[in-house]
């Protein structure tokens, strides 16, 4: 067939990289998602890519909580405004209470790079009192991107 399958960048090994155990491979393969978006399209995003990579938050492996939070960071550029909000932001903002505080640091990063998309009340009520929370993390780190990312919400 000359068409291209919509099933063919979910093939079990594909969507494994996501979870490789080398960073570079993860990495990549977070930045191909949002060729896949681009392609295929929203709908066919939301029903495979999107509820794939949204369930690895709750992955006990921290690595891969990052690894959401990272192709959060990219779908976020090629989806709109309330996709990020309905689906993504209640992600994130469960992350922020993940006992490691890389996951929490890089909610923060997420959060800063998603606000200039999102609506002045999701920032308001979901994002500002998520960040204020991580600004009151005991890890330095935690503290300096929850800083960084609410100085963009105002």
């Amino acid at each position: 067939s000359s068409g291209i399958n919509a099933e063919w960048p979910l093939r079990p090994g594909c969507m494994s990289w996501l979870v490789d155990g080398v960073f570079a491979i993860r990495s990549a393969a977070t930045s191909n998602l949002k060729k896949l978006v681009s392609i295929f399209g929203l709908e066919w995003a939301q029903n495979t890519v999107i509820t794939k990579v949204l369930s690895m938050a709750r992955d006990p492996n921290y690595l891969h909580r990052m690894t959401t939070l990272f192709a959060i960071n990219v779908l976020a550029e090629v989806c709109p405004p309330d996709v990020i909000s309905k689906f993504m932001v209640p992600v994130i903002s469960n992350l922020a209470a993940d006992a490691v505080p890389n996951v929490r640091f890089n909610v923060a990063k997420t959060m800063a790079l998603i606000v200039p998309s999102l609506d002045a009340q999701t920032v308001e009520f979901q994002i500002k009192p998520c960040l204020s929370k991580l600004y009151d993390d005991e890890d330095m780190d935690v503290k300096y991107f929850a800083h960084e990312a609410l100085v963009l919400c105002h």
